[in-house]
């Protein structure tokens, strides 16, 4: 199955398989109900011109909110229930959970997209994987692991922590000496906080590459991850509306985008116009490969980014892919008293801090009706959790200008929650 999509041979085939594919992504999209009379001024003959393609309405999350399953479907699926293989979850933390439809092509495609991270991490033969995401109904954890095999690359089937406890997971690695996790960053945080917990040095472990996703990567987290567990940390890039669309090289200064398979765009939030690389802009995407059940047409995901021409990794992956720099900011954030906090921001500030193992925060409403931020921390075994406690509540108001009420956890009490969701909900409105 490695053959269904091979890898092109340069960056001029790649616009060529681009000029196609879009075409008929276009006719298909022209069959779902919801793009009925959005599409008739467009001329098909000319979405390689740049003034043309942005013609197309942009999708959001904000379109399929208003929708459920039902309407959802009846929108924008285009195919007959027998050609429906499986569904794939939507991954977001804020709303009812998309399921999207798919064919038994698209998950066939959809298997190279997750499959070809492994080559472009230098990730084959001898390689074993201990994969830490859930095995279910959202993509990232199956996909993934099932695509493995079509690249010859071993796979343990973990799943997360709520099915396979964190100390089993921790036991399984000791034992069957995986070179690769995969896995959320707060879940690889966590294990190596309960393996320090039980006197395990992960360092001197097997595991020399972590594939973190699903959760934004910062530096201070990449760092961390790194230094405990004595492993190289990459970052890959997907959604369940389209695939796993690409993954970072060597030199880890972007995320190169399988260009042949998801046409790419940054564009203006506020024009919806197409930007200059270098320039900073939503990242809009259209499938060219996996849009059999439901042809999205310039998806918008909500990142925020920045398009490069060539990293400078070295190999094939980088000669061919463009990447895309994630921006060191998002469009979450807090807003507390006039103040926004912004949750990358906050997220880099907390993870500095080198006694801190794990936080979540929440916007609150307290007794006097005025909203608090209440930030959980997890202490390391050992340290004053009073005094940093005291210590964080200080920094928290001279950084971010807001007061913050702090609560030590038991270690572990995080881990437990964020088991049993796709991404970590860190970051929680919970405002009466």
């Amino acid at each position: 199955m490695t053959e269904l999509l091979p890898l092109p041979g340069s960056r001029a085939e790649i616009l060529k398989t681009q000029s196609a594919r879009k075409r008929i992504a276009f006719e298909r999209a022209k069959q779902a109900k919801w793009y009925k009379g959005k599409l008739d001024h467009i001329n098909a003959d000319r979405l390689d011109e740049p003034d043309e393609w942005q013609k197309i309405p942009i999708v959001d999350k904000d379109v399929l909110r208003k929708l459920d399953h039902k309407d959802f479907m009846d929108q924008f699926c285009i195919v007959p229930r027998e050609d429906i293989a499986e569904y794939w979850r939507s991954g977001g933390t804020t709303g009812a959970p998309v399921f999207y439809p798919r064919t038994f092509k698209d998950v066939e495609y959809g298997m190279v997209t997750w499959g070809r991270s492994f080559p472009a991490m230098n990730i084959g033969s001898g390689d074993l994987c201990h994969i830490s995401f859930p095995i279910g109904i959202h993509p990232a954890g199956q996909v993934w692991a099932r695509s493995a095999h079509m690249f010859g690359v071993g796979m343990a089937w973990v799943g997360a922590g709520n099915s396979v406890p964190s100390a089993a997971q921790l036991a399984l690695i000791q034992s069957l000496e995986p070179t690769v996790l995969i896995s959320m960053p707060s879940f690889a945080l966590h294990l190596s906080n309960l393996a320090a917990e039980q006197g395990i040095d992960l360092t001197q472990s097997s595991v020399n590459k972590i594939i973190c996703s699903a959760e934004p990567l910062s530096d201070a987290k990449r760092e961390k991850l790194a230094r405990t567990w004595g492993a190289e940390v990459f970052n890959v890039f997907g959604m369940s509306e389209a695939g796993l669309m690409g993954a970072e090289g060597t030199a880890h200064d972007g995320m190169h985008i399988w260009s042949d398979m998801f046409f790419l765009e940054v564009v203006d939030p506020e024009t919806g116009n197409m930007l200059a690389p270098g320039e900073e802009g939503h990242l809009c995407q259209t499938p060219l490969w996996t849009g059999h059940a439901t042809p999205f047409l310039r998806w918008n995901a909500g990142d925020i980014v920045t398009y490069v021409e060539q990293g400078d990794s070295g190999g094939q992956f980088a000669d061919l892919f463009p990447m895309i720099r994630h921006a060191n900011r998002t469009t979450g954030f807090f807003k507390i008293r006039g103040v926004n906090i912004n949750h990358s921001e906050f997220e880099d500030f907390i993870f500095a801090i080198p006694p801190i193992n794990d936080f979540q925060a929440l916007l609150v409403t307290d007794d006097n009706d005025l909203e608090t931020l209440v930030v959980r921390i997890e202490v390391r075994r050992g340290d004053d959790a009073s005094a940093i406690a005291a210590d964080l509540e200080t920094r928290i108001k001279t950084v971010f200008e807001v007061s913050a009420r702090i609560e030590v956890l038991e270690i572990g009490s995080l881990a437990r929650l964020f088991e049993s969701s796709i991404k970590a909900p860190r970051f929680v409105d919970e405002r009466k």
